[in-house]
């Protein structure tokens, strides 16, 4: 089994977070996006996976020197393969799938790395492909997809003009036979075959396969969590705290420095953290090394090395390295900032 990340956009609405790591590889309660994402899919997925390939952006785009380095250790740590594919332009879904076109072959799961799901589903072995879809309010916004009686998708349509259905696409999908996406991909690409937006649209290459006979089926996740921009990302790592605490995890270090504190769960506190005359919680992400003095912090998420002082925090992201103190509380602070009252 392979699985296929395409994750080449660096993230411009969750900017100043994403100014020195591309969003995928932002780290939510101690794991980056991505990783959370290769976890999630792998628990449902009917065989081992032996290999992920990750499409990222140039370096010039904002992909720092060590994102390959970070993207090997995520496929190490399953006990897979990691491939790495360059995608120069944004030119499409398709486009982006398209650089890895070589690993397109037998069972796959083509996966963006722009959300975060859970589904207890099992993985239909009669049909040729699944594509994850959850019920959504306003499905303009998005792909969507069509069924008919035998819950067989009849039809395919990119952010539709009027309502076609409520079936959003989230960007996630198995094929038991890649080697059908790869025909249909380069099809579009090499013979320059543009869909709305005037790009290669995946869903163009998918409705081909489906008018060709191939059967696929849609596969309903349970929640849906996006991590667009500061308000989403927050909600979402809330939740990967909430769904963590009811399991039983327990995410928070027994190497941390306590001294007149509390912390109320759910949180992740990591390794070297110390809280001084502070109240940590609830929602809250402390990363490596990070400070956390005369302050109280709630619906957090505050990476490694930084400092905070005389705060009181609520609906923060606060980036790596950064020094704050001040009495501001909704705030979006990106690595290697300064806000201090002098």
């Amino acid at each position: 089994m392979k699985i296929v990340i395409p994750m080449a956009g660096i993230g411009s609405r969750l900017k100043p977070h994403t100014l020195t790591v591309p969003k995928p590889l932002t780290v939510l309660a101690g794991k980056t996006i991505v990783q959370r994402l290769v976890e999630e899919i792998n628990e449902i997925l009917p065989e081992p996976v032996d290999e992920i390939g990750f499409i990222i952006g140039p370096r010039s785009k904002g992909f720092p020197a060590d994102t390959e380095d970070k993207l090997r250790e995520i496929a190490t740590g399953m006990g897979a393969q990691a491939r790495i594919f360059v995608q120069e332009e944004p030119l499409g879904t398709a486009h982006a799938v398209y650089q890895a076109r070589e690993m397109l072959g037998g069972s796959c799961v083509v996966a963006f790395a722009d959300t975060l799901f859970k589904a207890d589903f099992s993985i239909d072995p009669a049909a040729d492909a699944v594509i994850w879809v959850h019920k959504e309010d306003n499905p303009e916004q998005f792909g969507v997809v069509q069924l008919d009686e035998n819950n067989h998708i009849t039809g395919f349509v990119e952010k539709p003009d009027h309502f076609v259905s409520d079936l959003a696409i989230i960007g996630i999908y198995y094929f038991k036979e890649a080697e059908h996406l790869r025909k249909e991909i380069e099809n579009i690409v090499e013979n320059d075959i543009r869909g709305k937006g005037g790009e290669y649209q995946l869903t163009d290459a998918l409705e081909a396969m489906r008018n060709k006979g191939l059967v696929f089926v849609p596969g309903k996740v349970n929640d849906w969590m996006d991590n667009g921009n500061k308000k989403v990302t927050l909600s979402t790592h809330a939740k990967i705290l909430k769904y963590e605490h009811i399991k039983g995890e327990n995410r928070i270090s027994e190497n941390i420095k306590m001294q007149n504190a509390q912390i109320i769960q759910p949180c992740y506190i990591a390794d070297g953290v110390e809280i001084i005359n502070s109240s940590v919680g609830p929602y809250v992400s402390l990363g490596e090394g990070t400070r956390v003095i005369d302050s109280q912090v709630e619906n957090a998420l505050i990476q490694s090395h930084t400092v905070i002082r005389n705060a009181r925090i609520n609906n923060a992201m606060i980036g790596h390295h950064v020094e704050f103190d001040g009495d501001f509380n909704s705030i979006s602070l990106g690595d290697f900032s300064q806000l201090i009252k002098e």
